[in-house]
């Protein structure tokens, strides 16, 4: 075999982990913030991370809105643990605009969004979009 085509395999076996579908990949709506308005959150993978991008925003009555906060990333280098479980990321909540140290829980098409900073935390479950 030669060297080219041995540094070929090697690298395709490398990325094939990253290649894989993560269970948490796709779209998830979030739950209200303090200011009654909610967003789709489209999760992707980032090198060997997930990220999460704002796709869409929604006033409380569940129409559509213009955000100046859509297509940016609010979930970023959340790393994947195994059995559901995503920890050691970052998560910025637009309706307080803090960023917080953040871990994810899967469970279905049911998502437990955690954030601490300075000790004060917070959550929320969000679901998948169909």
């Amino acid at each position: 075999m030669t060297r080219l085509a041995r540094l070929a395999s090697l690298l395709i076996l490398a990325a094939a982990p990253a290649l894989a579908a993560d269970p948490v990949l796709g779209t998830w709506r979030t739950q209200p913030g303090d200011d009654g308005h909610f967003g789709f959150v489209t999760m992707a993978p980032c090198g060997g991370k997930v990220c999460g991008t704002l796709s869409r925003a929604f006033d409380a009555r569940g129409g559509a809105i213009p955000s100046a906060s859509v297509g940016r990333q609010i979930v970023w280098d959340m790393q994947p643990k195994g059995a559901g479980k995503y920890e050691a990321g970052r998560i910025w909540a637009p309706d307080r605009d803090k960023t917080y140290s953040s871990r994810m829980e899967l469970t279905g098409d049911r998502l437990e969004v955690y954030g601490c900073v300075l000790g004060f935390c917070r959550g929320q479950i969000w679901t998948r979009v169909q």
